[in-house]
């Protein structure tokens, strides 16, 4: 399960770029209660109780969508870089230091998924996860499920777990170094949907899942998958939020 004791390849901070910051936070502030500290012009920390959940930033590049980008912990950004290069992956935005906070990067994975890494400095990661408004899991939406594990294993030394799922198999990911006696997957990989593009999917966990899909409508998001009970895992909603950003919640365990 994800947690706020960061290792190296574990998913640390979870970043949504907007075209219209202030649309963003009310969409959100509505939806999950956030609250929004401003750290620099066009970037904003997203707070539950004063604990940091997320980031939101402007849009950059015209040819660039909304998403929300996970980003995973790393020792050293310029190795990492270099790895993900002679991996197949593609640099969206080389190492920028942002000292005294940490230093990130972003990049596109072999299949066209965007994710970034983040080695910490003043700020480790979001300061809560698992609780209502803030990051539950996150899941790679690729064409080939078994292709890209070589890129994240020799990126990030991931390891990866198949359980059947209906007519698939789902494949959950894990960190080296997690805790012993923890729950090691923080994530999951599945296949991709008929007319996506390669994505990763954020879920955040919230307390209603059908009263987090009526607020997703009346804030002036849309429903991509309407809520569901999926067995051990709980009752879930692919949403959309108002700059075609998807995202998912996912409330209980039925």
């Amino acid at each position: 399960m994800l947690t706020t004791q960061f290792v190296p390849g574990s998913p640390c901070w979870i970043e949504l770029d907007s075209p219209n910051i202030d649309v963003t936070e009310r969409f959100y502030g509505g939806l999950f209660g956030w609250e929004f500290q401003e750290q620099v012009p066009e970037y904003a920390f997203c707070q539950i109780g004063g604990r940091t959940v997320a980031g939101i930033g402007a849009l950059m590049g015209e040819a660039v969508t909304s998403a929300w980008i996970p980003y995973f912990q790393v020792r050293e950004c310029e190795a990492t870089t270099r790895a993900i290069e002679l991996a197949g992956g593609a640099v969206l935005m080389p190492p920028v230091d942002l000292e005294p906070q940490g230093e990130m990067a972003q990049f596109d994975d072999p299949a066209g998924a965007r994710f970034a890494i983040w080695r910490p400095a003043g700020i480790p990661g979001v300061e809560l996860v698992n609780e209502p408004g803030s990051l539950a899991w996150i899941e790679l939406h690729v064409p080939d499920t078994t292709a890209i594990r070589g890129f994240y294993e020799s990126v990030f030394g991931w390891r990866f777990e198949d359980v059947p799922m209906g007519d698939t198999t789902y494949a959950l990911i894990s960190p080296a170094g997690c805790a012993p006696g923890a729950d090691p997957s923080v994530g999951g990989v599945t296949p991709l949907g008929l007319g996506d593009r390669p994505h990763w999917l954020a879920y955040f966990a919230v307390s209603d899942c059908d009263a987090t899909v009526a607020g997703c409508r009346e804030l002036g998001g849309t429903v991509h998958a309407p809520a569901e009970d999926v067995k051990g895992v709980g009752r879930m909603a692919l949403l959309v939020d108002p700059h075609d950003a998807r995202f998912a919640v996912v409330s209980g365990s039925p």
